[in-house]
């Protein structure tokens, strides 16, 4: 038996990352991705994880890093400027061989122009060396992190995820939970 779950795309993502196995989250806060970063800081903590607001986005690519070359599974958030700041972190996990998995909320225009929703960074992401995914509604956003995690670990590699932000911040009952297994107990 199973319970239907209404959330957005970004929540989507980070509750797949979450039941991914992964334990770190550093983002900061951008629009329209800040529900992911929200949702990990209220959840990570709960199921054994730790969500760290850092002080830039290159901060917290760099913690993304750090934690993927300890061997943890790390993740980050950000939107179309965000990512562009951290292009150096990018390129350092790219140079080290390093599996870590990027989400980039897109939105238009050009540097810091509008926050409406785009998907003009997928040159950016496609011509970079390492896997990439553009999820076209908001079911693979929940069900793409949880292959990006295993495309990532399986090879040396950083993965990205490319959302466009109308899908991220619509809601869909795009994710289930397991509410009873057969013996009656709870599962997620």
């Amino acid at each position: 038996m199973s319970e239907k779950l209404l959330m957005k795309g970004n929540e989507a993502i980070a509750e797949a990352a979450i039941r991914s196995g992964c334990k770190l989250f550093f983002g900061y806060p951008i629009t329209p991705q800040t529900e992911l970063s929200e949702y990990m800081a209220k959840n990570m903590p709960k199921r054994g994880g730790l969500s760290l607001q850092a002080e830039s986005e290159i901060a917290a690519i760099n913690m993304v890093l750090g934690a993927s070359a300890s061997g943890a599974r790390a993740i980050t958030s950000s939107s179309s400027p965000g990512i562009s700041l951290k292009c150096e972190g990018i390129s350092y996990i790219a140079g080290s061989d390093l599996p870590c998995v990027i989400v980039n909320v897109q939105r238009g225009g050009p540097g810091l122009g509008g926050i409406q929703p785009a998907q003009s960074d997928y040159n950016q992401a496609t011509k970079a060396p390492g896997h990439g995914d553009s999820p076209r509604s908001r079911r693979p956003s929940h069900d793409r992190p949880r292959a990006r995690f295993r495309s990532g670990n399986g090879f040396p590699h950083r993965t990205c995820l490319r959302p466009c932000g109308y899908i991220q911040n619509a809601r869909n009952d795009s994710c289930r939970r397991r509410t009873r297994s057969d013996d009656g107990t709870r599962r997620l």
